[in-house]
């Protein structure tokens, strides 16, 4: 999909077909097409209550497509549309319209609550529309958002002792606006006027009563409390008095509605642009569309397969995607910039391990961003090996030009000495000398030549040894040389034979060490990214961790206004636990370290020859202990 096509028309992203829900393929493949990172706003309510309005609105449309205009509902399943952010350039806002709750046609109730627990899991903004006022009868008939702890498994294991789901859940939960419909009251408590944000929370104030409709509404209000810290409210006027509002909102120009709710609706517009937020996961993974439809797929498999959703299994299957995809992207990149930036071949191997170890350093970079839930960095050390690969095949690559690129000019240049050997020019009294002279005229003109590579003195050395056994033939043949003149002359054949065989082997030797303190630079890059990412993975997690011990300060402080002392104090084992994980946290008292060690020698193993192998294998058998 092209994000700047504008979507003209919504498209059925997750179908309700006989009470079974079906993902559309073609919107699916238009929602993994995006790459962005993506805001997503889902809005549910009860049928006929003008949601789809708000959508519509929302996908900056004036067009409307027949939806809630006649008796029988015909948003079946979730609608999506996918417009640019009208002010975000960087992100894509994705629209999700559910089909009406409470529709008697439909028969089965799970399949609202389904809808409901896709629409939150997918949201980082979820509407919820109702009619009228927040009153008893409206939290009564929110049984979707009450059962949300038995449809949705947050951890594959147990929650550790004193862990509230509801703290785990505020990670993966959206925020929560509350839209009011045809709203006639006034907006007064104690005869003071309110904010509709304020009309909220008194609405989700908990009251003390054995009726079973209060109760029930008391269950909606703790579940809002809990699992949706940030909430904010809209109250909408009704849009004309002399026509049924409902039928009348959903298929009336704007120009019709009234200049109040016009701008009631352009408020709501107004937040929904500036205040939803990108759609991440706990810990601060950004989800792009790509991922949103990964995650789509893995819920709606299981649902369909009579599981409950795991939100951990998600995450995890979505990284077993995701981090594969993440080596890949860094693997090319890196050898894209490689091919880009080396021009072949080059003087000498440090040229080339210059340029690695600045494309190494990107490509790990880039692999840092688009990864998670890598466990035991086993992605990040594939990435690893598969650039110490290319990095061989560059140098290969490197040394083989050069070694064809010196042999050919080799050739060339030395054409007219065999053609003269051939001919017997140098089997006459004197032709030793003669002989020497055109090889050194060819030696002298071949360092002379540029851009040789790394591989010149050892192209040159085999084309010297190459000529031995002709030039010694020729050395001993002459007969104006005297055979101690001969002698001398096999000396210094030997001297200078054994000086070039000299700067070769110290050569390959500065040859060795700098591919060694290449892999060396390459080791404390790694770790210092991986790191950086610790740190930065640490510091997120503390921040939500932070904000969720705020919310519930801030509800215990609520209940205890509200008189509620004994609901305010089974709050303080969760406070308590909340605020052991952060101090944790911010002593540093987690398991990073082994983990960090055990990558350190994995790497080290890798990468290192020799000693290193050995130290890494010393520092993995620390981490083992450590862990224990």
């Amino acid at each position: 999909m092209s994000l700047a096509v504008f979507m003209e028309t919504p498209i059925c992203l997750v179908e309700n077909i006989d009470g079974e829900l079906k993902l559309n393929p073609h919107a699916l493949q238009i929602l993994t097409s995006i790459t962005k990172p993506v805001i997503v706003v889902a809005i549910a309510g009860l049928r006929r209550t003008g949601k789809s309005y708000l959508m519509k609105r929302l996908a900056g449309l004036n067009p409307f497509f027949s939806l809630g205009s006649t008796v029988q509902s015909e948003t079946k399943g979730i609608w999506m549309w996918c417009v640019p952010h009208p002010s975000k350039q960087d992100h894509v806002l994705v629209l999700l319209d559910t089909e009406g709750l409470g529709d008697v046609e439909k028969g089965d109730p799970k399949n609202d609550s389904w809808i409901v627990v896709l629409a939150i899991l997918l949201s980082s903004t979820f509407v919820y529309n109702s009619m009228n006022a927040i009153d008893h009868q409206a939290l009564a008939q929110m049984q979707y958002l009450r059962e949300l702890t038995k449809q949705i498994k947050v951890k594959i294991s147990p929650n550790a002792a004193g862990e509230e789901e509801s703290e785990v859940f505020v990670g993966f939960f959206p925020d929560f606006v509350w839209t009011v419909r045809d709203f006639t009251q006034e907006l007064k408590a104690d005869g003071r006027p309110i904010t509709s944000d304020q009309y909220l929370e008194n609405a989700l104030k908990l009251i003390s009563s054995k009726s079973l409709g209060v109760e029930m509404g008391n269950l909606s209000r703790e579940c809002i409390r809990k699992f949706f810290p940030k909430r904010k409210c809209f109250a909408f006027d009704r849009p004309r008095n002399d026509k049924s509002p409902l039928a009348y909102f959903e298929d009336s120009p704007d120009l019709k509605l009234g200049p109040s709710l016009r701008k009631q609706t352009d408020s709501f517009c107004s937040y929904i642009f500036s205040s939803a937020k990108p759609k991440t996961l706990s810990g601060g993974i950004m989800i792009n569309g790509r991922r949103l439809g990964k995650l789509l797929e893995t819920y709606v498999r299981a649902i369909s397969s009579g599981d409950v959703p795991c939100l951990e299994n998600a995450v995890m299957s979505l990284a077993q995607t995701e981090n594969p995809a993440a080596v890949q992207k860094a693997a090319q990149h890196y050898v894209e910039q490689m091919a880009l930036k080396v021009d072949f071949p080059t003087e000498t191997l440090q040229d080339l391990l210059s340029i690695h170890t600045e494309c190494e350093k990107e490509a790990l970079s880039i692999f840092m961003k688009y990864s998670f839930k890598d466990k035991n960095q086993k992605y990040q050390k594939d990435l690893l090996q598969i650039l110490e690969t290319k990095k061989d095949g560059f140098i290969h690559q490197n040394e083989e030009t050069s070694t064809k690129y010196c042999q050919t000019q080799l050739e060339q240049l030395s054409q007219s000495l065999r053609e003269a050997i051939s001919k017997g020019t140098f089997s006459v009294p004197g032709g030793y000398n003669l002989f020497r002279k055109e090889k050194e005229e060819i030696i002298n003109n071949y360092h002379q030549m540029p851009r040789k590579g790394l591989k010149a003195d050892e192209v040159l050395q085999k084309f010297l040894q190459s000529l031995a056994v002709t030039e010694d033939s020729i050395l001993q043949t002459d007969q104006a040389l005297t055979e101690q003149e001969k002698a001398l002359q096999v000396e210094q054949i030997k001297r200078e034979a054994a000086e070039k065989e000299k700067k070769l082997l110290k050569q390959q030797q500065v040859e060795m060490q700098q591919k060694m303190e290449a892999q060396q630079r390459s080791f404390e890059e790694n770790m210092n990214l991986l790191k950086r990412k610790i740190v930065e993975d640490r510091y997120k997690i503390l921040e939500e961790k932070k904000l969720i011990l705020d919310s519930k300060l801030k509800e215990q402080e609520k209940l205890i206004k509200e008189g509620l002392q004994k609901k305010a104090e089974e709050m303080n084992k969760t406070i308590e636990v909340l605020q052991a994980k952060i101090k944790d946290i911010e002593n540093q008292n987690s398991s990073w370290l082994p983990m960090l060690l055990d990558t350190a020698g994995t790497i080290m193993m890798v990468m290192l020859p020799g000693e290193g192998k050995i130290a890494g294998l010393r520092l993995k058998a620390l981490a083992t202990s450590l862990s224990k």
